[in-house]
């Protein structure tokens, strides 16, 4: 499906008020950046897994990948600008060509940097080395684990992957990460397998951590509750299950607005493996590049035009504004009921 259906779907909802009426009605629209902590860079669309709530629709047979020049870009305003977080997503990031190159040269800045990695790559050759790169430079990874079973975990990302995970973690354990006292971290991502918001963060990181230790013994820092957006092969998924408006329905139902303060888009950058600039890697993902009064492309980067923007809305983006937030970094905040 491409980015116009997407958008079209995304706007037919008659069950629902848009999310944009929401925000007006609370006298909070146009949500506005308030900086630039967080440089999220999607370096490509290839990967060696299909997972079913890939919203980046990543797959074996994509091609899109970054190419070095619009790294360089990267680099050069990490090195003038005191942006706190460099998180590098794909597709599978390791598949892109420039990507120990680029480790190599921003871990000097000293800034947290972030790989985004479904660890299954980094059993083959020549994947292997880079347990080696993120463990010399500080790399912290964050990896998807939608559950601590593996039938419903390998329902998402596909047979065998859950066992295959766990084989890289404890290699990972043997490294250092996830060990207690080790400045190595390796975090979890959880995404509900199924149609429904993910359950409290705490809660699950401590039955994550439970079940993964005594069954697999396998240690993790912490665990990122991340809702699914409908964006992608999620959205595909919802209306071939016959779940879209139900949904929605249940987005709406749990709309925070508490979580509006800490959403992700007002303190991130998000570039495109070409260098288009958007809010957030879902709205990449729709082609929803960022207000048009701010550089739409990396290459024109400015930094007093971008970190004031208005921020690009729509429908999609009830999943990060609902139950307890949801973000790039887990949950933003505690339910309404809370």
């Amino acid at each position: 499906m491409d980015t116009a259906e997407q958008l079209r779907i995304l706007g037919s909802l008659s069950c629902i008020p848009s999310l944009s009426r929401k925000i007006l009605e609370l006298d909070r629209y146009p949500l506005r950046a308030s900086g630039i902590e967080i440089l999220q860079i999607n370096v490509g669309r290839i990967c060696n897994l299909t997972c079913r709530h890939c919203h980046v629709n990543a797959g074996p047979k994509r091609t899109e990948t970054m190419p070095r020049i619009v790294l360089e870009k990267c680099l050069e305003i990490l090195k003038n600008f005191p942006i706190s977080t460099i998180d590098i997503t794909g597709g599978s990031p390791e598949m892109n060509p420039h990507l120990e190159w680029f480790i190599h040269e921003a871990a000097p800045l000293k800034r947290r940097m972030i790989v985004r990695s479904n660890l299954t790559l980094l059993q083959k050759e020549p994947y292997r080395r880079f347990i080696d790169i993120f463990k010399k430079q500080n790399v912290e990874i964050v990896t998807s684990l939608p559950d601590y079973l593996e039938a419903k975990s390998d329902r998402q990302r596909g047979a065998g992957v859950f066992r295959k995970v766990i084989e890289v973690m404890r290699e990972l354990n043997a490294c250092g990460y996830g060990m207690n006292g080790s400045h190595l971290f390796v975090n979890i991502v959880h995404n509900p397998v199924g149609a429904y918001l993910p359950g409290s963060q705490a809660a699950l990181e401590h039955e994550y951590r439970k079940r993964l230790l005594s069954e697999h013994g396998v240690h993790f820092n912490h665990l990122f509750c991340i809702t699914n957006l409908p964006v992608g092969r999620y959205l595909e998924y919802l209306i071939q299950s016959d779940n879209f408006e139900d949904y929605f329905d249940l987005l709406c139902h749990a709309f925070n607005p508490a979580a509006l303060t800490n959403v992700m888009c007002r303190t991130t950058l998000s570039v495109g493996w070409d260098g288009s600039l958007y809010d957030c890697d879902f709205n990449q993902m729709l082609n929803l590049m960022v207000n048009h009064s701010a550089p739409e492309n990396i290459m024109d980067f400015d930094m007093e035009r971008l970190k004031n923007r208005e921020i690009v809305v729509n429908n999609h983006c009830y999943g990060c504004v609902a139950g307890s937030g949801s973000s790039c970094q887990g949950a933003t905040t505690f339910t309404k009921n809370a």
